[in-house]
Order: C-alpha cells, then structure tokens, then sequence
C-alpha cells in the first residue's frame, strides 16, 4: 500500500492550496460569521469545476477519486475555508448512484448536503450546511430521500459558526428504499467522515504552524518564548500526531477506493484493517483529536492573546472541536468503530 500522493495529487494540492489561500482564509471566515460560508468565495470555487470533480466526467464531473477530495479537504481545512465543500461532494457523489443528481449540483449553482442523521418526525436535524443547501439527502426510515427547496440561509447557534440547520423534508422524492437506502446512505456518511478527517488534518498542520511561528517572534525575558523548554514540549509532538493522523485519513480514502487487494478485513490478530466503514470511522476520531490537541497547545502557547479575536488560533479551535462534532459525541463513534471491528458482519449506521 502506497498512501503517497501522486504527481497528480501533488498538483491538486497545489493549486487548491493557493486558491484557499487567496479566497477563503482567517479573515474570510471570520468575516462569515456567523452563517459560516461565503457565497463569493464559493462562486469563485465553482469556477474551478471543485463542486463535481468527485463525479464522473460522463456527467460533467471531473472524474476525481475519494483520495484526491481528500486532497482538496485538507487544504480547506488548513485554510478553514467557509464553503461546503465536503458537504456537496458527498452529496453529488450519494445522488449521482442513485440516478437523481440534478445538472445544477453537479456545476454547484445549486449546492446539495446530507442529512448525517435519520430523520425524526419529518425533520432532518442538525444538518451540515443545511443552512445554504438547497437539495438535502437523507434517511427517512427505510427509505432515502431528496428534498429539495429554497436554503433557510440562517443556521442554528453554534460555538464554531457552521452552517447547521434543521430542514423539513416534506414532499420529498424517494430515491432508494430498504436495504439498499441504508447501504447508500452508509456509504455516504463514511465518505463525509473521510473528507472531514481531512480537514481535521488541514485544521492540526495550520494550528501548529500559527503556534511555531507565534513561539518564535514572542518575546519574553529578552528572547523569544520558544527557546523555553516547556513551550517547546507543547509543540515537539505535534507533527508526529497530525502525520498520524493524515495517514490514517489517507488509507481511509485508499480503501475507500477499492485500492489494490482491498477486500474488507478487520483482522485484529494481524492488525489488518482495510475496510472502509472502520477506517473511516478511525480517521474521523483520530483526526477531531489531532485537531483538538494541536489547536489547544497552540492557543496556550499564544497565552492569553489566543483567546482573543483578532488572533486565528481561536478560530481554528472553534472549528476543530465544531467539525469533529457534528456527527456527535465521539465516544458513540467509537462504539461503531468496536462493534464493526469485533462483529464486522453487523454495521452499525
């Protein structure tokens, strides 16, 4: 296995890097706070062809892997860029399986989410960019469904300004039932849970080089804070956990590509894990505590400033703890992730 980017990826990398540099960013995120997406900055992202570059190119997509959205996730997530891009690609992708992936989602003039929870009483809860999307994809009992309608374009308080939102389904088109709506929604919500560990890992890297670079220009006593031991020790082990956990994302997206050989084991004796419901599941956890490590020591280093609003670090930690979260309490994915490597046979949504 060969989780090393391709000179293809490479130039993937590159390019969304410098355009989340010069189109999202600190200040473009703070600037849209609250709701949490900046229409601008995703008009000039559809220029770029992003919002269906996970589809095939016979339905206008660019033809792009699980492995290159990863990518492109990881460099929103260094950027904390406003856009739901994770959120859209998921969707394309669920929708276009299915048969009913609308011309206006796959160019993004019409942005697309899924619901990550089954619906209660009509109602998809706590839904990512559920606030801006205008095509909600989720479960309604045994059946999955596309609403579709107007955005609420006001999202719900929360700490880290995402654009969450409770969305009606009402006369919702049907698009699978039974097993097979369960199968496709499953599919789905684990490749949210790689795209999100991505950006988990864009969110660590960043957090730590805002935390090296305030350690060395700081001064204190006459020399800057990171000649002190004990900064140091808050930083030395950083990029260790954050590659971790970029690995762990990476061979999240391998498998769930079908790379070569894979066939869905969960061997604890041998310590092979290649199926992609577990794996998927592990990166998301790993990364939200990555994350969350990384942005916590990075905000102490900073001291008091870093609590404070003009510095960065403070939103990188709202986002790394919001991010993490949306799917719920960690602890429970924690108990999918036992069940599915102690009882493969039985996948717990």
């Amino acid at each position: 296995m060969d989780l090393a980017l391709t000179a293809d990826q490479e130039t993937i990398r590159g390019v969304f890097a410098d355009f989340f540099t010069a189109e999202a960013g600190p200040d473009r995120a703070r600037a849209a706070e609250p709701l949490g997406v900046d229409g601008p900055a995703w008009n000039r992202l559809l220029e770029t062809g992003a919002p269906g570059m996970g589809l095939p190119e016979s339905a206008g997509g660019g033809g792009a892997s699980l492995t290159d959205l990863a990518v492109v996730a990881e460099e929103l997530g260094a950027a904390i860029a406003p856009v739901p891009f994770i959120e859209h690609a998921v969707a394309a992708r669920l929708l276009f399986a299915t048969g009913a992936c609308p011309d206006a989602v796959v160019g993004g003039t019409e942005i697309a989410t899924l619901a990550l929870r089954p619906a209660q009483g009509g109602i998809s809860r706590l839904v990512p960019a559920g606030a801006v999307a205008q095509h909600v994809a989720g479960l309604d009992g045994d059946r999955l469904v596309l609403a579709s309608g107007d955005a609420p374009g006001v999202a719900l308080d929360n700490h880290g300004c995402l654009p969450l939102a409770d969305r009606p389904l009402g006369d919702a088109m049907i698009l699978l039932e039974g097993t097979e709506a369960h199968a496709a929604h499953a599919r789905a919500l684990d490749e949210w849970r790689t795209l999100t560990a991505g950006a988990l890992v864009g969110i660590g890297r960043t957090a730590l080089d805002l935390g090296v670079d305030y350690a060395k220009e700081r001064q204190q006593f006459g020399k800057p804070i990171g000649s002190f031991q004990a900064v140091q020790h808050l930083l030395a082990d950083l990029p260790g956990l954050i590659e971790g956990a970029r690995l762990l994302a990476a061979k999240a997206a391998w498998a769930g590509d079908g790379g070569p050989g894979i066939n869905g084991i969960n061997d604890l004796d041998n310590n092979d894990v290649t199926d992609f419901a577990t794996l998927a599941g592990m990166a998301l956890v790993f990364a939200g505590e990555a994350a969350a490590t990384a942005t916590d020591r990075s905000l102490h280093v900073h001291g008091g400033y870093g609590f404070a609003e003009e510095y960065d670090i403070q939103l990188f930690y709202r986002r790394a703890r919001a991010w993490a979260l949306t799917l719920g309490d960690p602890s429970r994915e924690c108990r999918r992730i036992a069940d599915l490597l102690l009882e493969p046979s039985e996948h717990a949504a």
